[in-house]
């Protein structure tokens, strides 16, 4: 049994989802692990981990769209506020998101649908800088 980690840092441009499959995918291909399980970790509480279609982007703008429907930039609506406007809308939506991710690892390769990418779904409305761990088991 082997195991590998790394770590993707990345800089958003505010509130949307960044496609990170492909660093994921190559590091993963570059393990020699051919069969496991591979975790990813998002380490924040106003970002979250996405496997969504890649193929039409209006599915994203309608995710995007329905969590804004839900968790309103509104600081009538809560009490925390300590970094603006949107910070608890962003807390909001990771709790009805992902922090991480298991995928599994065949050939070498993560097992994804033929539509499915792995998105970081930044909440926040300014850029940010973001960190997700990456976490291979297998042999």
């Amino acid at each position: 049994m082997k195991q590998a980690q790394h770590q993707i840092a990345l800089q958003t441009d505010g509130r949307g989802l960044v496609d990170i499959t492909r660093e994921i995918a190559e590091w993963v291909s570059g393990q020699a692990i051919g069969v496991g399980l591979l975790t990813l970790f998002c380490r924040h509480t106003s970002a979250s981990l996405l496997i969504q279609e890649d193929a039409d982007p209006s599915v994203l703008n309608d995710i995007n769209t329905f969590l804004e429907r839900i968790a309103p930039d509104d600081a009538s609506l809560y009490r925390h506020n300590t970094e603006g406007a949107d910070d608890m809308p962003a807390h909001i939506r990771t709790m009805l998101t992902q922090t991480h991710l298991s995928i599994p690892v065949s050939g070498g390769e993560m097992v994804l649908g033929t539509w499915q990418g792995i998105y970081l779904f930044e909440h926040r409305t300014r850029p940010h800088s973001r960190r997700v761990v990456l976490h291979l088991v297998g042999e």
